[in-house]
């Protein structure tokens, strides 16, 4: 589970004003900190079926996230896609 500490930081660092948080930059960043913290939890676990799951979910969101984001700015997508250290 991502700390509040984490998401405030992945907040401030993708926001575009000062209460944005539900922008789908800001989501998509969310969703990755979460996938990778997810990620590392099932390396140690790897019977736990549904983790998976919720892990698979996850990125299936953050793709119709970004999909979304590319359509409306493709600028914006190739920065966040970038920043966050993603494939496109």
């Amino acid at each position: 589970m991502i700390t509040s500490e984490k998401k405030q930081a992945v907040i401030a660092d993708l926001a575009s004003a000062k209460n944005d948080t539900g922008s789908p930059a800001v989501q998509v960043g969310i969703l990755t900190k979460r996938i990778e913290e997810l990620t590392a939890h099932l390396k140690a676990n790897k019977h736990d079926f549904a983790a998976r799951r919720g892990l698979l979910q996850m990125v299936g969101k953050r793709k119709r996230l970004l999909k979304y984001l590319a359509e409306q700015d493709g600028k914006a997508y190739l920065a966040l896609v970038k920043k966050l250290g993603l494939r496109k």
